[in-house]
């Protein structure tokens, strides 16, 4: 594979650049490969002390979200919302919010980068924590889209006896949107608050 003769950045020239610009783009069209590899990889990872793997959580989530007919945005958010568990366990709701980001709707990519902090409603006041500490966000137009994804898909999603759909299933739909050219303001629509489906 040819190579830049350059060993600091500011000596490359534009051939150089273009060359490395064209590498990248076959490197870009390979992210949902990469992505689809991490989710198996959270297949070998039990939750430590819950009964599921982390892919199964991530497939059970997006199982839910499929059921209630949630659009193909809502179910690979909901699908990759812990995809940054493995490499950043503190952060990993931001974390994973930056893997989806570039190619969903802001709003799902909003949802997922806060939905760590509205789970603590679950569990917070068992370690002295602030439950509520979602309420910072109360005004935000899509604070009762994360309620709802965090109650419906995400909170409800560690059952192993629960009717889960497998990654083969929703491997089209992760090609689909990593396809998708990214930033595109028409995928993105900044601004724009759908909400979870209505359940009947």
């Amino acid at each position: 594979m040819k190579t830049v003769d350059f060993t600091q950045m500011k000596d490359g020239n534009r051939e150089e650049y273009q060359l490395l610009a064209e590498h990248e783009r076959d490197f870009q069209k390979l992210t949902a490969d990469r992505v689809l590899a991490e989710m198996q990889k959270q297949g070998e990872d039990t939750i430590t002390g819950y009964k599921i793997t982390r892919l199964q959580h991530g497939l059970q989530s997006a199982t839910r979200a499929y059921n209630d007919k949630a659009d193909i945005d809502w179910v690979v958010g909901a699908l990759l919302h812990d995809i940054g568990d493995g490499l950043a366990p503190q952060n990993h709701d931001r974390f994973s919010a930056e893997v989806i980001r570039p190619f969903v709707r802001e709003e799902v990519t909003w949802v997922v980068e806060h939905h760590g902090i509205f789970q603590m409603i679950y569990y917070a006041h068992h370690y002295g924590w602030d439950k509520n500490a979602r309420d910072r966000f109360k005004d935000h137009p899509s604070f009762n889209a994360c309620a709802d994804f965090c109650e419906r898909w995400d909170q409800a999603s560690f059952d192993p006896d629960y009717p889960t759909r497998d990654l083969s299933f929703f491997e089209p739909m992760v090609r689909e949107v990593f396809a998708r050219k990214a930033y595109d303001p028409d995928v993105i629509r900044e601004g724009v608050v759908t909400g979870l489906p209505v359940q009947f």
